[in-house]
């Protein structure tokens, strides 16, 4: 899932995924942050779920997709399209 806060010259986006599923560390890798796998590691919230939040520039496209470990690589259902193997977020 994808939550969205509009600010002045960027917008937030969180990358939401439940808590255990899939198990272990996750991390949204785009190319917002070069394809770094450690750039941005989801954490825990109170709320059974775990997120990080980018901020990126407004009007802009980006592709994105999600690491696991095992060298698990998957998508987010709730992207607003895809691109290839890719999923893409709009700001």
């Amino acid at each position: 899932m994808l939550e969205r806060k509009q600010r002045k010259n960027r917008t937030e986006i969180t990358f939401v995924l439940p808590a255990d599923v899939p198990p272990g560390p996750v991390s949204v890798v785009g190319d917002f942050n070069g394809w770094d796998p450690y750039a941005h590691p989801l954490r825990a919230r109170e709320d059974e779920t775990r997120a990080v939040t980018v901020a990126l520039p407004r009007k802009t496209s980006h592709s994105f997709r999600y690491l696991a470990a095992g060298d698990y690589w998957f998508n987010d259902d709730h992207a607003d399209a895809q691109d290839g193997p890719n999923s893409r977020v709009h700001t």
